[in-house]
This record gives structure tokens, sequence and C-alpha cells, in this order.
């Protein structure tokens, strides 16, 4: 019993020792704090490329605050004077600008041999009725050429009144080629819906390699169509933009037939013998230069075969460079984007021109009001 008494008075002891302890505690919780270092790359998708500052209400008892760092990654291509990719090249050999402000280059990475998730955009629409066949073969070619068993997938994405995925993501060039042959035209043509439809709904989460970090792929859209637009809700600029939040690199063929000259013999000039683009063909070339890609005006499919191959190797040896500008403003202005090699004369860099200085570049943009094309 004396035993008993001796146990219970030394609780009772401790317990009024801890109880101030506690109530201090209670009294004085630390507010945690993760803000992001600038030293420190932030954990952020490539889409969130441009994102503004997170503003957090005023702190409060066990309130984490955070703060997005607004990180620029641009990926780039190098070529020399023969449009041959040239890939031994280190930061110290690259100068960046933004909106003519020079900016040090924060993070550096060469991209080699990484897998790639393709969008193929078939325009299906009346306007292109005749050349129809040619963008079927045209777009299984170059799944045939440039997807790599396990490693590659692609998605088909038809539209003319609007979009609609026949085909979702798969490695499987046959189930491919299979949708594609399937397509068949008519209707109007909403090429701009498309592309930001494409970006936003697959392009923006394509499927991860099993055990790899995130963004880790390569987003690629190749685009079939004679550029007229005249049914879309988005317009031209939201299309771009949106690939280029997203980190998408648009590949445009036109299937315009028109004030093409087939006195061009040279094999290497064959995809770009058209001397006469339409208006059509001039929104080609700006979708694919806008994002870091190229336009293609062939007449004739076997014309596509080499620049197939050389898209391919072009998207598996690119260049990172990120950056935190000097001069960015949460406005909604868009910087245009300037990267050079000053000691390589002769050398040009394939690359997006530009972004949005957006608030929340996680969140697909507000469109323009519906009908217009930019």
């Amino acid at each position: 019993m004396q035993m008993r008494r001796t146990i219970t008075s030394v609780f009772l002891a401790l317990a009024l020792l801890l109880f101030p302890l506690t109530e201090r505690a209670q009294q004085s919780s630390p507010v945690k704090s993760q803000a992001s270092s600038p030293e420190a790359k932030p954990q952020v998708p490539a889409s969130a490329q441009t994102s503004a500052p997170k503003q957090d209400p005023a702190p409060q008892s066990d309130q984490t605050i955070k703060t997005v760092v607004n990180l620029v990654d641009v990926l780039f291509t190098v070529l020399n004077r023969r449009n041959k990719l040239v890939p031994e090249l280190d930061k110290g050999d690259f100068k960046i600008w933004d909106d003519k402000a020079p900016q040090e280059i924060r993070y550096f990475s060469k991209q080699t041999d990484l897998p790639l998730r393709i969008g193929m955009l078939l325009d299906t629409s009346n306007s292109i009725r005749d050349r129809i066949k040619f963008e079927q073969d045209a777009s299984i070619n170059f799944l045939f050429s440039v997807l790599r068993r396990n490693k590659d997938e692609a998605f088909v994405m038809t539209f003319d009144d609007e979009p609609q995925i026949v085909q979702a993501f798969t490695g499987d060039a046959g189930a491919l080629r299979d949708q594609i042959t399937r397509t068949k035209a008519g209707g109007g043509t909403a090429i701009y819906d498309a592309i930001y439809d494409a970006c936003v709904k697959e392009l923006s989460h394509p499927p991860r390699p099993p055990g790899d970090q995130p963004d880790v792929v390569r987003r690629v859209m190749i685009l079939i169509s004679d550029g007229e637009d005249n049914l879309s809700t988005r317009t031209r600029a939201d299309a771009i933009e949106m690939a280029q939040r997203t980190s998408v690199v648009i590949y445009t063929i036109s299937t315009s037939t028109q004030w093409v000259s087939l006195s061009q013999t040279d094999p290497n000039k064959a995809a770009d013998r058209k001397y006469h683009l339409t208006d059509g063909d001039k929104i080609l070339q700006e979708l694919a230069e806008e994002t870091g890609g190229r336009a293609f005006f062939p007449y004739h499919v076997d014309d596509l075969d080499q620049s197939f191959q050389d898209i391919g190797d072009e998207l598996r040896n690119q260049y990172s460079i990120a950056y935190l500008p000097t001069n960015y403003v949460v406005d909604g202005r868009y910087h245009k984007i300037r990267i050079e090699v000053p000691d390589h004369k002769g050398y040009q860099v394939r690359a997006r021109r530009g972004y949005f200085a957006r608030a929340n570049a996680n969140v697909p943009a507000t469109p323009n009001p519906p009908g217009g094309t930019q």
C-alpha cells in the first residue's frame, strides 16, 4: 500500500511539471515555412514555366507558406549551316535574352533519347477532301518512321466541325494506322480548337514512362491541314499560347498544292519547294515557328520521308535552358525569348519564341471572345 501511494505521488508531480510546458506550446505554435529558394529548382511540371508567386492569406497557426519561383524553361535544338544537328555544345556557348534583357542561365542540360508523346492531328474538313489519302499516308509514314516500340506513344485526333479523339495514347503503330485509315472528310475546319484541346486534354498530362521522374518526355504535335480555320471558338493566339504553356512543339504539314513548283529537283529541298505560300500555309508556318517546330510544304508523301526522320532525331537531341526573368511582371504580356550561340557563326537555334506572363500557368488561359483568328 505504501508503495502504491509513492507511485501515485510521483505521477501527480510529473503532471504538474508538464502542464505549463504543454500550455505554452499550444499558445505559441510555430508557422511552418516551405518557401522555395531561388538557388534550388522548384519541383513543378514543364507546363508551369511562367508561374507567378502565389499570394497566401495572412499567416495563421499551422499554416504553410509557399513561394513559387518564376522559372522559364526552354527546350531547343541547334542546327549548323547544313541543317545538321549540333549536340556537343555546353552551357557557356549560349546567351539568352528575355525581351532584349540579358538573363543568367540558372540550369542547363542536354536532353537525349527521351520518350516521345505525339499527337497526330488530322484535318478531316471538306476543304481537304481531295487530299485525305495524302493525309492518311503522311501520318502513317510518320508514325512508322518515328515511333519506337515500348518507348514512344501517340494518339490520333481528327477535326472538322469539332475535335475528336479517335485513338487514345498507345505505342501500337498498327492500332494508330487502323484508326487513321478510317478517317473521312466532311464539315468545317476548327484548327485552333483542335490544337487547344489536344494540349489541355492529352499533351498536358501524357503517359509517363515507368519509374521515371515527371516531365521526362517530349510533347510533340504533328498537324496536317491546309491551315484554313473557319469554325474555331478559340483564336490562333489561344492555340499558340496553350502549346507554349504545355511545352508542346508543333510540326505542320501543308495539304495545299497551290502554286507548287515541280522544277525543284534537289532532294534536300524537296519538302520545302513551294515558292508561294497561301494564307493557310503562312498560318501553319507561324504555328510551327512560335512553338519551336518546323513547317513542311510537300507535294508528294515521298517528299517527307527524310523530313520525318529528321524530326525524330531533333526531338531526341535537344538542349534545355532555365532562367529566372529579371523583368518578370504578372501582367499577361507576351515576352520574346532569344537564344544565340555567339561564338559559332552560322548556327541556328530552333526554340519557342516566347511566353505569356500569367499568374497561374498550370491553368488554361482565359479564352478570348469567340469568333476570331488573330
